[in-house]
């Protein structure tokens, strides 16, 4: 259901290698969201490092949102970068996994291919 993967790169580099790396996979990056940083804003303590990555390819987006809007609710796709131990960890939600909650099996190709680019994208920034 969710695909990890390592890296020794300090987070800033991480940051920028994603959002390289998701420019030339034709993803746009919506959001980041620092996780310290909103929780500090909240008045929350929270010492680890954890950004989450709100990234979107429009074309793939337009494919599943008119064959079942109700998979707007797993949009846009995330990919969270944090803190484990002595290592910074990229995770995401598998799309293959997500798509099976909607009982939209037509969809799986586009779901296969959104997750081939995701891991692609990781793997490329760690």
């Amino acid at each position: 259901m969710v695909y990890e993967v390592e890296s020794r790169r300090p987070l800033e580099e991480i940051d920028q290698r994603l959002q390289e790396a998701a420019a030339r996979h034709k993803f746009g990056i919506i959001a980041v969201h620092d996780l310290k940083d909103k929780m500090r804003e909240k008045g929350v303590d929270f010492e680890g490092e954890c950004r989450i990555y709100e990234v979107c390819n429009p074309q793939q987006a337009k494919k599943v949102l008119e064959a079942n809007g109700a998979i707007s609710t797993a949009l846009p796709c995330r990919i969270s970068v944090y803190r484990s131990g002595d290592v910074n960890k990229l995770a995401t939600l598998r799309p293959t996994a997500l798509m099976k909650l909607f009982q939209s099996p037509e969809l799986e190709p586009v779901a296969q291919e959104v997750e081939q680019v995701l891991v692609a994208m990781m793997n490329e920034a760690a």
